[in-house]
């Protein structure tokens, strides 16, 4: 079995790109705790403190499911290897938009970006679970 390289340096590229998406969601926390006087370790106070706060802790809780279901994907048949990186990359994009929604006043506008983002989800698990048992396959 083969790991094509292209699909490999996606894979890495977008978590990169995912892990420095948290790393900022993670400093605008920080900030906003200074700008709003909420003293850690309290995790509530200022309603954009706490908005921004949930952003960051959902964030990476989705990254437990979606990271490790883009690098098993790499068990997908070499010719499609390339699918992951892309749902991933989708992914990112959704918690991006999930991220501008739930920091507006009407919280519901994060619908969107946190449905786009379940259904990649679900595709990456599909697609993980297809790779491993192909490869379990002869």
């Amino acid at each position: 079995m083969t790991i094509a390289m292209p699909a490999a340096l996606w894979t890495a590229t977008v978590t990169v790109l995912i892990t420095f998406f948290y790393f900022y969601t993670a400093f605008r926390v920080g900030n906003l705790r200074g700008k709003h006087g909420v003293k850690a370790p309290a995790t509530s106070g200022h309603p954009e403190f706490d908005r921004a706060y949930r952003v960051q802790l959902n964030t990476l809780e989705q990254m437990g499911i979606v990271l490790p279901f883009l690098w098993v994907a790499m068990f997908f048949p070499v010719p499609w290897t390339w699918l992951a990186p892309a749902v991933a990359l989708v992914w990112l994009v959704a918690r991006i938009i999930y991220m501008t929604g739930y920091m507006a006043t009407d919280t519901d506008k994060r619908v969107p970006g946190a449905m786009v983002g379940g259904l990649c989800d679900l595709l990456l698990f599909l697609i993980a679970a297809a790779g491993v048992v192909r490869a379990w396959l002869p």
